[in-house]
């Protein structure tokens, strides 16, 4: 049975993925329509001119809905541009060996849920993730409802976006006739991706190295608990590479993009005649552009990871990082000093992993709406018992 037709858009930093598509039988997704476009509207993670980006959009998913000859009525959202903040809290309930029941953990839950509420007051959760669950000092796997204890402890992770924000793209979408179904961040949908690639693997840390930026995101427990974005990129190293040398910029940029791996560079070794424009060459040696590489990457290291204070408390639990590039030149010329710094000289397992396709990322985000994640925890709202709901409630269930 064919399913009725879903619209995502996936929101980069510079780019906007409108996908049009629907679930087939295998529920695998089966993309009818992609449009790319630049983006426009959105300067330093925050919507800047709501006019220009609504129109962009609104134009082409007319375009979209006359291309596949359907109207559509929701939008799921894949978001990578606009702040993202994560809260971890932790609840507890003392159970003096009674058993745990649903209404104690959604108590819990419901409880931490207000609190954010309360405290930030500026901020809308978009998803909650159940981090940690812990009986009797033990942590345990799964929701222990249903098991008898004395002291029970509940971790979430709270993930946030400004209200404003939240306002503006609910209006975007208004515009355009569009009811906003559901917001992912970037963040899970590709933590989704790896933990489904990886099945033993529940912590780990993804670092995003790109030319102009870098964003880096921990997952515990199969839950999001931190992300975080740093305004440099690859394209440091290149830069620095060529102040301390006096190479063009261009001509740096050809030896990384024809050197890979460089393991063995002799001392003496020289950059060939081939790299310079006619009457350009310089005496550089290999050895000294390797130096500075190794230089900057160790610093970029210590910055994203090994000195961030936001990582102080779970470096022990991490074991893998999953290092991604766009910038895949600059990864094959250092890829052995990227290596060797951000896993501490072979104490950490790095895998270098490839840009994520933006249909891998649809595919898995329809996944995630569809069938749920399986750490990610909902509130429940729990209505007030009328007093005669209540004094029935007492009789027959004495």
């Amino acid at each position: 049975m064919k399913h009725s037709p879903e619209l995502f858009i996936k929101i980069d930093n510079s780019e906007i993925f409108l996908i049009a598509g629907y679930i087939e039988e295998q529920n695998n997704f089966h993309f009818i329509e992609k449009l790319n476009l630049p983006i426009t509207g959105i300067s330093e993670n925050k919507i800047s001119d709501l006019e220009k980006i609504t129109n962009l959009i609104k134009k082409n998913i007319l375009l979209i809905e006359q291309k596949v000859n359907y109207t559509f009525k929701d939008i799921i959202i894949i978001l990578n541009n606009l702040d993202i903040s994560f809260l971890n809290l932790s609840g507890f309930k003392k159970l003096n060996g009674t058993q745990i029941s649903k209404e104690n953990i959604t108590y819990i839950l419901n409880s931490l849920k207000s609190y954010i509420n309360e405290f930030e007051e500026n901020k809308k959760v978009l998803h909650i993730f159940n981090s940690y669950y812990c009986l009797d000092k033990k942590k345990l796997d799964n929701l222990p409802i249903g098991l008898f204890g004395d002291f029970y402890s509940h971790e979430l992770s709270f993930n946030l976006i400004d209200k404003n924000d939240f306002k503006n793209l609910e209006n975007i979408f208004t515009r355009c006739n569009l009811n906003v179904k559901k917001i992912l961040i970037d963040s899970f949908v590709k933590g989704s991706i790896l933990s489904d690639r990886n099945s033993m693997i529940d912590t780990f840390l993804h670092i995003q190295l790109n030319e102009k930026n870098t964003k880096v995101f921990y997952v515990e427990n199969d839950s999001i608990k931190f992300e975080q974005k740093f305004k440099f990129g690859t394209d440091i190293i290149a830069s620095d590479i060529s102040k301390i040398t006096s190479l063009d910029i261009t001509e740096v940029t050809k030896f990384i993009r024809n050197n890979q791996n460089l393991e063995n560079v002799i001392e003496g070794d020289l950059l060939e005649n081939d790299y310079f424009e006619e009457g350009r060459y310089r005496k550089v040696k290999k050895k000294l552009i390797t130096e500075i590489a190794e230089a900057r990457i160790k610093e970029l290291c210590e910055i994203i990871f090994y000195k961030n204070i936001n990582f102080q408390g779970s470096l022990k639990k991490i074991k893998i990082i999953f290092l991604e590039t766009a910038d895949e030149s600059n990864f094959n010329c250092f890829k052995k000093i990227y290596k060797d710094y951000f896993s501490k000289k072979n104490k950490l397992d790095v895998k270098f992993i490839k840009k994520f396709e933006t249909e891998e990322m649809i595919e898995a985000a329809c996944k995630i709406v569809h069938f749920g994640w399986k750490k990610e925890a909902i509130p429940v709202t729990q209505t007030k018992k009328s007093l005669f709901s209540r004094l029935f409630e007492k009789v027959f269930n004495q």
